[in-house]
């Protein structure tokens, strides 16, 4: 992509009056931002639903040029490379979410287009539980699924807990940030942040000297969520960032995964919450999502099927639970095994949540429980 189409694309990323959207719709049409600028002062006749608004932004292209010539001589001469929406490098994933950005400026090596992506978010203020978490669920990863890349958003907590992990365990993991990259917030993440541009990188949609406004935080957790496969929560109050995370994630139709905790455990409370309303699955290890993503090599599977294994100790109705499934071949609904048991869903819920837990059960599509040890 030469100079002048990235001028322009940055020129075209300027203008807030024209939607993300309708930037898309622009760049589809016209075929290049080249060809925007060029027909800038016509192109509201060939264009359908283009807004007053809108067109009279496109006359206004060339005010930001001088804005975008500086950033591109910024980039330039620190080797940050601006992708943009024709680019072979960018992310396949998020081109497909209808309000991903039509440019970004990415420093560092990490191939963005990875056979396998995974975003994994959480909470600032997150446990040492939610640090293990993170570190046994991305060093799983590393055994079982070496080609993932890594996704988050370096900020305090289950995101930088997540980076971190990943340079442990070497793989590739990526940084969305919610400013320029002309600096790292939080500054006590720097030494990390240059960690990963070693086997990683830093992305963002936000040219140099941005400052981290707390909107271009929610506006940065459509790129999270969108350039991934799935979306793994692992420690969430009842609100926060990573929830906003899991509903666009869910909103693009993307899978979405929660690891569950205690009820009454404030820093689960997101996380049971998503999975009770069926907004996330729940998984307790690496192998559960790989699992569940299909992703599990061949040979793994055929090793834990030959691996007799023993069920946790169970309550009484725990194992009446297990009985009534091993009767039903495996698979109940649960307002089946809920008349099985002759127990009110509201009481059999949460039983069943605690044999998820147990690795027992699972919850598969249309609301049914697999039993995974017959």
């Amino acid at each position: 992509m030469n100079d002048q189409e990235l001028i322009y694309l940055m020129a075209l990323a300027c203008q807030t009056r024209i939607s993300i959207a309708q930037q898309q719709q622009l760049l589809q049409t016209m075929g290049s931002a080249t060809e925007i600028f060029a027909n800038r002062r016509y192109i509201a006749r060939s264009i359908d639903n283009l807004s007053p608004r809108a067109a009279d932004a496109l006359s206004d292209l060339d005010t930001a040029l001088p804005r975008c010539e500086s950033e591109l001589a910024y980039a330039q001469s620190h080797h940050i490379s601006i992708i943009g929406w024709n680019d072979e490098a960018y992310p396949a994933r998020l081109r497909n979410c209808e309000d991903a950005p039509v440019v970004f400026f990415f420093l560092g090596k990490a191939n963005l287009n990875a056979t396998h992506v995974v975003s994994i978010v959480g909470t600032r203020r997150c446990t040492e539980r939610g640090r293990d978490i993170c570190n046994e669920f991305v060093k799983g990863l590393s055994r079982l699924a070496p080609d993932t890349l890594i996704v988050s958003g370096l900020a305090y907590g289950i995101d930088v807990a997540a980076h971190r992990a990943s340079l442990s365990h070497q793989l590739p993991t990526v940084g969305v940030l919610a400013h320029g990259l002309d600096e790292i917030y939080p500054r006590t993440h720097r030494s990390t942040a240059v960690e990963m541009l070693k086997q990683g990188g830093l992305i963002t949609e936000y040219m140099s000297h941005t400052r981290p406004d707390k909107m271009n935080f929610v506006q940065r957790n459509r790129i999270v969520a969108g350039i991934s496969d799935a979306t793994i929560v692992v420690e969430s109050a009842s609100h926060g960032g990573s929830l906003i995370t899991a509903d666009m994630a869910f909103g693009y139709a993307r899978d979405v995964f929660a690891f569950p905790g205690r009820v009454g455990d404030e820093q689960s409370a997101g996380c049971n919450d998503l999975i009770r309303r069926d907004k996330a699955r729940l998984i307790t290890s690496a192998e559960d999502f790989l699992e569940d993503m299909g992703w599990m090599p061949e040979e793994t599977e055929k090793e834990a099927a030959k691996q007799p294994t023993l069920f946790p100790m169970l309550s009484p109705e725990e194992q009446q639970a297990v009985d009534a499934l091993n009767r039903a071949d495996g698979d109940l609904s649960a307002s089946a095994l809920a008349d099985a048991l002759n127990l009110p869903l509201p009481r059999l819920t949460p039983m069943m949540i605690e044999l998820e837990m147990k690795g027992v059960v699972r919850l598969m599509a249309g609301n049914r429980y697999h039993l995974i040890e017959i």
